[in-house]
């Protein structure tokens, strides 16, 4: 059974900005905009009337952005210092959604969450972007347990040494229609009678994507937001464990759970590291030794009541829901 606790989410001021007020209608370089926070986060931000240019590798991943009036879908290596100082000439504000949660070839944690990070910073000097709004992760610490989480760290440095007028998010695990938690518990349950659960006991505070969208697109309107770290998270928290036994249920395929051992978990970690597009990884059981929630109420400037995971998820979890590729522009998330 699902058991809520306390919500939280923190902001504490880091710098002194003299920045004007920000326009009401800018352009908007975005970096990461085609991922599943990235569409909900173009989707508000053009139907603010903002002008926004979305980097991607692949131009195609882009193509449900295509239909949004306002937004343009360029082709390029976000990594490239010349192709990012073109695209952010003229913006006014920068937004890194950009993150892996698993290492792989030449997309290591540092290349992506660290160097990616400075290029963007330097790419924004160069242009003359002086604001950039960035997106790291609840329980970002140098002195974190998994590379994942000191690589999110190093990062927060890079932005709050920049020099820009800057925006730091840190929401705990998102969820939403096209997320890749929920879903993937979801898949498992269907696919396996029993369900062995590495850190059954792992505590997170899941956030609708929808809610981290608005506050993404509240920031790059909004100096009071300068120079402040926000910790998002939704109203309740829960263990691995409830969440994945209620995925199960609400999909329809209600399975036993049996909680592994650390051992055990670090035996399974190994094996699904193996395989291509892995499950579960040494590091990110690491991650998991540290709650995933927050400290305090979601923050208060952003006016916003975080939405419950029971209100929203079984929207598409439950077998009768009735999916739709444009699902992410509903009105109700863009509004």
């Amino acid at each position: 059974m699902i058991r809520p606790a306390p919500a939280s989410a923190i902001g504490w001021p880091s710098g002194e900005h003299t920045t004007s007020r920000a326009p009401q209608k800018t352009r908007v370089l975005v970096l990461g905009g085609t991922g599943f926070v990235g569409r909900h986060v173009v989707a508000k931000l053009s139907a603010a009337g903002h002008e926004v240019v979305v980097l991607t590798r692949k131009r195609d991943r882009g193509r449900p952005l295509f239909l949004l009036p306002t937004v343009q879908v360029r082709q390029g290596d976000p990594c490239d210092p010349a192709t990012l100082v073109r695209l952010a000439r003229g913006a006014g504000v920068a937004i890194n959604l950009v993150g892996i949660l698993h290492a792989r070839g030449r997309d290591t944690f540092d290349r992506v969450h660290v160097a990616l990070v400075r290029t963007l910073v330097d790419a924004c000097r160069d242009a003359g972007v002086r604001r950039v709004v960035h997106m790291s992760a609840q329980g970002a610490s140098a002195s974190a347990a998994s590379a994942y989480l000191r690589s999110k760290a190093a990062g927060e440095e890079v932005v709050t040494a920049s020099g820009l007028a800057w925006t730091i998010f840190r929401p705990s695990v998102i969820f939403g229609s096209g997320d890749t938690f929920l879903n993937l518990f979801a898949k498992l349950a269907a696919t396996f009678p029993v369900i062995p659960l590495a850190a059954a006991g792992a505590r997170f505070q899941p956030v609708y994507v929808g809610d981290v969208a608005a506050c993404f697109a509240r920031a790059v309107v909004d100096d009071a937001t300068i120079g402040r770290r926000y910790a998002l998270c939704g109203p309740n928290a829960y263990t691995l464990e409830d969440l994945v036994r209620y995925v199960a249920e609400t999909s329809g395929h209600a399975r036993p759970i049996v909680a592994l051992g650390p051992g055990l978990a670090q035996v399974q970690a190994r094996v699904l590291e193996l395989l291509p597009g892995p499950l579960l990884t040494r590091d990110n059981l690491a991650s998991m030794q540290h709650d995933n929630v927050c400290e305090g109420p979601f923050p208060a400037e952003f006016d916003i009541t975080p939405a419950p995971l029971e209100a929203i998820a079984p929207e598409y979890l439950a077998p009768t829901s009735l999916h739709s590729r444009f699902d992410v522009f509903r009105a109700r998330d863009i509004q």
